[in-house]
């Protein structure tokens, strides 16, 4: 499937797109960029240089992710959520030496206007509500809210919600797949299928 680029979307020479990746309005990939396949990028998106992003990753209009920003497969980047790559900047300080790298794992969703602090990780199959500031790392599958963010309780890797309190014992059934999920003190897993 060939790549798709909107006429008034830029794509620098050198940024790499795999197939079937769609590249939409006035959207801005860098020269370094490295972009999997099947990946669309909405109006208004920013793509720096020191950038990787995996297979089948969505990112929904006006989001930028800038340098030292990693998302794994199946990503989900909602419409003007915010990544950062400095901890404190200054207009007038150079501070490129100092960016901190975040990563996003696999199947992770985050919400429209969330923003993620730079220098952590989203766990695999997270999900970010709308409007949170994540300020910390984020377990697999925990479900995310509030400014700052807290664990109010895990998402199945099909985005349903699980009937499990936000730590301790128990076991939940995804609604909508029945895959069973087993949660110990504050790490869930999924017993059916390996993240």
């Amino acid at each position: 499937m060939p790549v798709q680029i909107h006429p008034s979307a830029v794509v620098d020479a050198g940024a790499t797109l795999g197939d079937g990746t769609a590249v939409w309005h006035f959207a801005h990939v860098c020269a370094g960029a490295r972009i999997g396949a099947r990946c669309s990028l909405g109006q208004g998106v920013f793509v720096g240089n020191d950038v990787l992003i995996g297979d089948n990753v969505r990112i929904q209009n006006n989001v930028s992710v800038y340098d030292a920003v990693t998302l794994e497969d199946d990503v989900f980047c909602g419409p003007s959520m915010v990544f950062t790559n400095v901890l404190n900047p200054r207009a007038a300080v150079q501070r490129k030496s100092e960016y901190r790298r975040t990563h996003v794992q696999r199947g992770a969703t985050l919400g429209a206007n969330c923003s993620v602090v730079c220098g952590h990780t989203v766990g695999a199959y997270a999900f970010v509500g709308a409007g949170a500031v994540i300020t910390a790392d984020v377990p697999d599958f925990a479900l995310m809210v509030g400014v700052p963010a807290r664990r109010v309780g895990w998402m199945s890797k099909h985005g349903e919600r699980l009937a499990l309190p936000a730590r301790g014992l128990g076991e939940a059934r995804c609604p909508a797949t029945g895959e069973r999920y087993v949660l110990d003190g504050e790490t869930l897993t999924c017993k059916d299928h390996a993240i």
